[in-house]
C-alpha cells in the first residue's frame, strides 16, 4: 500500500525524526464523525463515518486516498479488468491475508458485499433486505464467481451496464467477515444460499448485517469485530472513545504505534485536548468553540465534501414550489463569505465561493458550465422567499449534529434572512440527531455530502449522485426523479467529454428546479497535528486524516 502513496498530498506536521526523543505508545485521533456501526456499507455505517475511523482496520483491494481517490492496497489483494464482452474484474486476495480471529480472508467477503449492496434480495413486498447506503455499481453487477473460501473472485458486469468507478468498490470500511455473518445464520458459508437465493437464510444474513455490528460500550467481542487490517477494535467508551490496538495477525507492514484512540464527535474536545490527550485533529473548521490548538501544526483546508441543507420531500417541503421558495431566502453568498472559507482565501476550485453543484466537484472542468442555475439563488431574496408555497405561517426545522458552533450560525444566519420572508427557522440541532429524522422531527438536514456530520466527499462524488438517487440508503430526503436517475445512470458508464458534459449540465438544472438539496459551500476543515506527530497527511475527503494512521509515529 504504501508505496502508492498520492504524488500530490501535502505531508503536513511532517518532522524529522530525532534520536533524542522517545515514541508514545498511544495516539489520541479526534475526528467529528459519531460511528454507530463496523459495518461502513450500511447506511448507519457510512453516515457515521466508518471510512474515517476504521480504514486501518477493515481493508479492501481499495482506500480512498488524500486527494479522495481510490488507491489500490495491494496488502489486500489486486484488481484488474480483463478483456471481454461484458466488464469483469478479477479479483485476487493475498494468500497470507487472515482475520484477526485466525480465519482467512476469502472471496466470500466479496458475495456478503456484492448481495447486500446489489439490491437484489428484496422482502414480499418488494422492500430491500439489506440497508446498504448504497447500491452504485453493485447494482451492475451480474454474479461474483466464487468459490467458498477461495482466494480469487471474477465479477461480471451486467451486459448492457459499464460502471467507471469500480475501484469504489470492495473497498475499505466496506469488506465485512462473511465468516461471522454464516457462524450467527448457521450456515457453513454465505456464498450457497447467495447463489441459490435462499430466501430464509438470506433474511438472517441480512438481519446481522444490518444490526449485528452495532457500536455499542464495552469491550468488542473479538469473534464479532475482527479485524483485517493492522488495527483491531479493542474496546467502545462513552468517555474515552473507541480503543484500537495493534492487530498481531496482520500481514503488511506492522503498525508503527502499537495504540490509536478514535475520539468521535460525543467526547469534549476541548477537554481532551486540554489534558494532552490529543495528538491528531480532524473537525469541521469552526464547528468546536474557542478550541485552542498551541502545540499544534495547523491547517484550515476547504473539502471535497459539500456543506448542505437535505430537504424533506413531504410536509413544509412536500412540493418543488415550496424548496425553492426556501432556497430563494437563503443567503448562500453571506454564509460563504462568514463560515465558507476560514483561514483560506483560494481564487479557484475547491472552497473558491458558493458551491453551486451537488454533483459536480468546483475544480472540474465542467463546473463553470453545469452550475448556472444556482445564480439566482446566491444572495437571498426575501420577496422571491415568500412563504405562500409553504402554506400559512410555515415553520422550518434544520436538525444537525450538535454541538456545533458554525452550523449553529449558519441555522441562526439562515433564520434572520428568511424571517423577512415570513419563514421561521428552528434551531432542531442535537446531540443525537440523525438525517432519518427527516420529514419527521426536522424539515432540513444540515452537513455534509450525503448528510455526513463529519468527513465526507471524495474525488469521484459517487456518494454525491447516489444521495439522490431513487431508493438509495443515503438519500434520507426520499427524492425521486426518473429522469435524473437516467441521467446519473448515464454518467456512472460513460466518460465521452460531451456526453459527460451534457448530462451533468441537464442533471443539475433539474435539481435546481426540484430544489431536493441546497448545496452552500465546501465544508471547510480543520486538521491539526500536535508537535512531534510523524507521518501526517492531510486528507479533506470522507476518509479523514486517518487514512494512514498506521504509519503515525509521535514523539515527545
Amino acid at each position: 500500500m504504501w508505496a502508492v502513496l498520492a504524488a500530490g498530498a501535502l505531508a503536513a506536521g511532517l518532522l524529522a525524526g530525532c534520536s533524542s526523543k522517545n515514541q508514545v505508545p498511544s495516539i489520541g485521533y479526534a475526528v467529528d464523525a459519531l460511528p454507530a456501526s463496523y459495518n461502513g456499507g450500511s447506511t448507519l455505517g457510512a453516515n457515521g463515518g466508518a471510512a474515517a475511523l476504521f480504514p486501518r482496520v477493515l481493508t479492501g483491494f481499495f482506500y480512498t486516498g488524500p486527494d479522495g481517490q481510490p488507491v489500490a492496497d495491494t496488502d489486500y489483494g489486486t484488481a484488474k479488468q480483463v478483456p471481454g464482452d461484458s466488464q469483469t474484474i478479477q479479483y485476487r486476495l493475498n494468500p497470507d491475508g487472515v482475520y484477526s480471529d485466525g480465519v482467512p480472508t476469502s472471496c466470500d467477503d466479496m458475495v456478503l458485499e456484492w448481495a447486500a449492496r446489489s439490491g437484489r434480495f428484496t422482502r414480499p413486498g418488494g422492500a430491500p433486505m439489506f440497508d446498504a447506503a448504497s447500491t452504485a455499481g453493485y447494482s451492475d453487477i451480474e454474479r461474483v464467481d466464487c468459490q467458498p473460501g477461495a482466494k480469487s473472485a471474477t465479477v461480471t458486469f451486467r451486459a448492457e451496464r459499464h460502471f467507471l468507478a469500480w475501484q469504489t468498490l470492495f473497498t475499505a470500511a466496506d469488506l465485512m467477515p462473511a465468516h461471522v455473518v454464516a457462524q450467527v445464520a448457521g450456515v457453513p458459508d454465505v456464498v450457497k444460499p447467495v447463489q441459490s437465493g435462499d430466501q430464509a437464510t438470506l433474511e438472517k444474513l441480512a438481519q446481522f448485517w444490518n444490526n449485528g455490528w452495532m457500536l455499542n460500550q464495552g469491550t468488542t467481542d473479538p469473534k464479532v469485530f475482527p479485524s483485517s487490517g493492522p488495527y483491531r477494535i479493542e474496546s467502545v467508551s462513552a468517555t474515552d472513545g473507541i480503543v484500537l490496538v495493534k492487530n498481531d495477525r496482520w500481514w503488511g507492514n506492522a503498525a508503527r504505534t502499537p495504540r490509536i484512540v478514535l475520539l468521535p464527535k460525543n467526547i469534549d474536545l476541548r477537554k481532551k485536548v486540554a489534558d494532552k490527550a490529543v495528538a491528531v485533529v480532524d473537525v469541521g473548521a469552526g464547528s468546536v468553540k474557542d478550541l485552542s490548538l498551541s502545540g499544534f501544526s495547523v491547517q484550515q483546508v476547504p473539502s471535497r465534501g459539500a456543506e448542505q441543507l437535505v430537504l424533506s420531500t413531504g410536509g413544509v417541503f412536500g412540493s418543488a414550489d415550496a424548496r425553492r421558495a426556501f432556497a430563494s431566502c437563503l443567503p448562500r453568498q453571506s454564509l460563504y463569505d462568514k463560515l465558507g472559507h476560514p483561514g483560506f482565501d483560494v481564487k479557484s476550485g475547491l472552497g473558491a465561493g458558493p458551491l453551486n453543484s451537488r454533483i459536480v466537484q468546483a475544480d472540474s472542468l465542467y463546473y463553470p458550465v453545469v452550475s448556472g442555475g444556482a445564480d439566482k439563488y446566491r444572495t437571498g431574496d426575501a420577496a422571491a422567499g415568500q412563504a405562500r408555497a409553504l402554506g400559512a405561517d410555515p415553520t422550518v426545522r434544520i436538525g444537525y449534529l450538535a454541538p456545533d458552533d458554525r452550523r449553529a450560525q449558519t441555522v441562526s444566519m439562515i433564520a434572520d434572512a428568511c424571517k423577512a420572508a415570513g419563514i421561521t427557522v428552528v434551531d432542531a440541532g442535537a446531540p443525537d440527531f440523525s438525517p432519518t429524522e427527516l420529514g419527521d422531527k426536522v424539515d432540513a438536514a444540515l452537513g455534509g455530502t450525503a448528510g455526513a456530520p463529519g468527513p465526507s466527499g471524495t474525488l469521484t462524488g459517487v456518494g454525491a449522485t447516489v444521495s439522490l438517487h431513487s431508493g438509495q440508503g443515503l438519500n434520507f430526503g426520499h427524492y425521486s426523479n426518473g429522469r435524473y436517475d437516467s441521467l446519473t445512470d448515464q454518467l456512472a458508464a460513460d466518460d465521452f467529454s460531451a456526453d459527460v458534459l451534457s448530462a451533468n449540465t441537464e442533471a443539475e438544472n433539474l435539481l435546481w428546479t426540484d430544489m431536493p438539496s441546497v448545496p452552500l459551500f465546501a465544508t471547510p476543515r480543520t486538521v491539526a497535528f500536535g508537535d512531534g506527530l510523524v507521518n501526517g497527511i492531510v486528507s479533506p475527503t470522507k476518509a479523514g486524516a486517518g487514512w494512514n494512521m498506521d504509519r503515525w509515529v509521535l514523539q515527545r
